[in-house]
Order: structure tokens, then C-alpha cells, then sequence
């Protein structure tokens, strides 16, 4: 198991351990600092262990390089173990067929490598493709995860600002209207609905 699987596994592990929010059966309450360490390690493993991967990946050349020169050793070997029987005149005609024979064997073979090193570095290589991809699908349901809680979170804390901006401005209204009922003192202006820059950014935000 690698070290990435590891971080994986201990921030699903930390994820069902925390605690959840007073009054909710969906939103737990995390340790940021906690998260944020986990995440950072997740972050600097990806690009080694890709590389890792790729370094693989590169390996099919190599596998293939290797049987070819093999393949070519042995088709020279059979080829000078063919003019040492041709240059016998005793034994010409038959120099010449186990030529032929030996050749074919050593064809036969080359061609039995190559086939093997090709399904050997297509092997190799689908299967750190599927890991690398399997490794990235895991990290970007984490982020998706992550992206969702806090767009939930920042949701609810402006539906509460938003309330009780409502109230003030109620309760200001009712003092503005009990004011105007005496008429010794002067009205105070209503208050209109106004957002201040915090808000107005979150409101951005949300949008």
C-alpha cells in the first residue's frame, strides 16, 4: 500500500471519528489544523508517486529493447553456425538444412519474445494508468466533499446574518412608529434596508 492510499484512508478514518454539529445528522465538526496537515502531505505524495508510475511506464522501451537484442543475438548465432557447416563441403547439403532448421527455430523464438515483452509492457503500463487514475478519483471526491460542506456552511451563516438583520430592522421600524405617536419629540428617519461590505462580499461569494 502506498503512501497515498495511507493519507486516504487515515483522513476517511478521521472523517468518521469527528463528532457531528449540535442538531445535525449530516455536518460534523472538524480540527482544521488536523485536516490541513493530512491534506498537505496528500498533496506533496501526488506528484512523486505519479512520477513513479510514469518511471514504469518508460520501463516498456527498455523490455523492448531487451528482446529485440536478444532476439537479434540469436538470429546471428544462427546464422554463423550455419556458414561454419556451409563451408564443409562433406556435409554441404546437410550444413544446409539444419541451417535452414535453426534458423527457423530462432525466428520462432525472437518472435515468441517480442510478443511477450509487448503483452508484458502493456500490462505494465495499463496498470499504473489505472492506479494513478484510481489514486486522482479518490482525491477529487475529497475536494468535491470538502468544496460542498463549505459552500453549506457559508449558506447558513448568511441565512442567520440575514435573519437578524431582518429583526433590527423590525424592531427599529416599531421604534421609529412609536416615536412618531408622540408628538413632543421628533420622528427618527426609518432605516432602509442596506447591506453593509461584509455582506455584500458574501453575497458575491455565494453567487
Amino acid at each position: 500500500m502506498s503512501r497515498i492510499e495511507q493519507l486516504i484512508g487515515e483522513i476517511e478514518e478521521y472523517i468518521d471519528g469527528c463528532k457531528f454539529q449540535p442538531l445535525s445528522n449530516t455536518k460534523i465538526l472538524v480540527n482544521k489544523e488536523e485536516m490541513e496537515e493530512l491534506l498537505v502531505e496528500l498533496r506533496l505524495r501526488v506528484p512523486d508517486e505519479i512520477k513513479k508510475y510514469q518511471k514504469i511506464i518508460s520501463q516498456q522501451d527498455a523490455i523492448l529493447a531487451d528482446a529485440k537484442s536478444q532476439a537479434e543475438a540469436m538470429i546471428l548465432d544462427a546464422k554463423q553456425q550455419t556458414e561454419e557447416m556451409v563451408s564443409e563441403n562433406e556435409i554441404m547439403q546437410q550444413a544446409y538444412n539444419k541451417a535452414n532448421e535453426l534458423v527457423q527455430q530462432a525466428q520462432a523464438q525472437a518472435d515468441q519474445i517480442l510478443a511477450n515483452a509487448t503483452a508484458e509492457a502493456n500490462s505494465v503500463k495499463a496498470s499504473a494508468i489505472s492506479y494513478t487514475d484510481s489514486i486522482l478519483a479518490s482525491i477529487e471526491a475529497l475536494m468535491s466533499n470538502s468544496i460542498s460542506e463549505q459552500h453549506q456552511r457559508f449558506q447558513a451563516i448568511q441565512d442567520s446574518m440575514q435573519k437578524t438583520y431582518s429583526v433590527v430592522v423590525s424592531n427599529r421600524r416599531e421604534l421609529n412608529n412609536a416615536m412618531q405617536s408622540t408628538p413632543s419629540q421628533a420622528p427618527v428617519a426609518p432605516m432602509e434596508p442596506q447591506y453593509n461590505d461584509e455582506y455584500a462580499a458574501q453575497d458575491d461569494f455565494q453567487q
